[in-house]
């Protein structure tokens, strides 16, 4: 075989599997953060599991060394940190869940590079979790120029308090961080509404753009608000 035969053949094969690492890559991607949710919640729940292991091994020795089998001490862990994030969920529908949760956000508030991370975290799942009804809207606004457009997520409807027309307050995430982010105060009639779903957009914000729907509202007239 040639030289030249021989390059072409090397070159095939690097760009086959360069196309093999871009086909696979997401999916690693996924496994690779459902792996890390699932040893974090592991982690967090096995001393609770361990801990009630210990305690019934004295009348109960059996049932102790099965909680205490290793596959099944992480499946447990999970299980029991789920419930108590839901346990956890439905008490701050709560009065007493409510006040608990200010005197917490109240001690987090004296530390304050803490609270600077706890308050933007907050804010976005805040918007994350909102849903239609309550006045999410994936939106294009001009921003940081007239002549360029970034994607934002209507958090709410206002009023100015002069004219009484119609405002919208636009959270625009950053890239790939999308917790971090502007807040936009802008004319409703200035904003170009989208049919993509948070999820759209929220990936579109962490991939920089590569990842994306085909097409977008850009230039049509922004429709108002129902």
């Amino acid at each position: 075989m040639s030289d030249r035969g021989t390059s072409n053949m090397i070159r095939r094969a690097g760009r086959y599997i360069v196309i093999g690492l871009v086909t696979i890559a997401p999916l690693g991607i996924t496994w690779f953060i459902l792996e890390f949710l699932f040893s974090q919640l592991s982690r967090i729940g096995r001393p609770g599991i361990t801990g009630v292991a210990r305690a019934l091994h004295p009348r109960y020795p059996d049932a102790a060394e099965w909680l205490l089998n290793e596959s099944l001490l992480s499946v447990m862990a999970v299980i029991a940190v789920l419930g108590f994030l839901y346990l956890l969920g439905w008490g701050t529908t709560l009065v007493v869940g409510q006040r608990l949760i200010g005197l917490f956000e109240a001690l987090i508030g004296q530390i304050p590079f803490v609270d600077a991370i706890y308050r933007s975290s907050k804010r976005f799942l805040a918007v994350a979790a909102a849903t239609k009804q309550d006045g999410q809207r994936v939106v294009l606004i001009n921003f940081p120029t007239p002549e360029m457009k970034a994607l934002g997520l209507i958090t709410r409807i206002l009023k100015d308090e002069a004219t009484g027309e119609e405002l919208a307050a636009v959270y625009v995430p950053t890239s790939p961080n999308p917790t971090s982010g502007y807040i936009e105060i802008v004319r409703l009639r200035d904003v170009t509404f989208t049919d993509w779903t948070f999820d759209q957009a929220m990936a579109f914000v962490v991939t920089g753009g590569s990842s994306a729907p085909e097409t977008i509202t850009y230039s049509a007239p922004p429709s108002p608000a129902r």
